[in-house]
């Protein structure tokens, strides 16, 4: 069974960081897209990033491009997602999911099969 979860969310003052990480198993294969969401209550949930584990594409978000770093460790099964310069804006839960079934990654999260249960993230005075 797959199984995706999520770490490191926490509360930081503006300006500060937080280090994400998505831990998966349950997996057969190496081969699979990894992408950050986060959601703010009544709005849809947004990518922030993805990763594809073989190739290492990527890709960010407008809005978080130069603050966000996403990495993997492929010996660890995990993901990560190192957030600098956070904003209220960033303010939200965080989710990590997997998608196995497309070789290119997306944003769109209808492409996930897999989700974690969301780590929390509020950046505040």
């Amino acid at each position: 069974q797959v199984q995706l979860v999520e770490s490191g969310g926490g509360q930081v003052q503006p300006g500060g960081s937080l280090r994400l990480s998505c831990e998966v198993s349950g997996m057969s294969t190496d081969w699979y897209n990894i992408g950050w969401f986060r959601q703010i209550p009544g709005k849809e949930r947004e990518a922030v990033s993805y990763i594809r584990t073989t190739s290492g594409t990527k890709w960010y978000e407008d809005s978080v491009k130069g603050r966000f770093t996403i990495s993997r460790d492929n010996e660890k099964k995990s993901i990560h997602l190192q957030m600098n310069n956070l904003t209220p804006e960033d303010t939200a839960l965080y989710y990590c999911a997997l998608d196995i079934a497309t070789y290119h990654p997306s944003s769109r999260a209808d492409r996930y099969e897999y989700w974690g249960q969301g780590t929390p993230v509020t950046v505040a005075a």
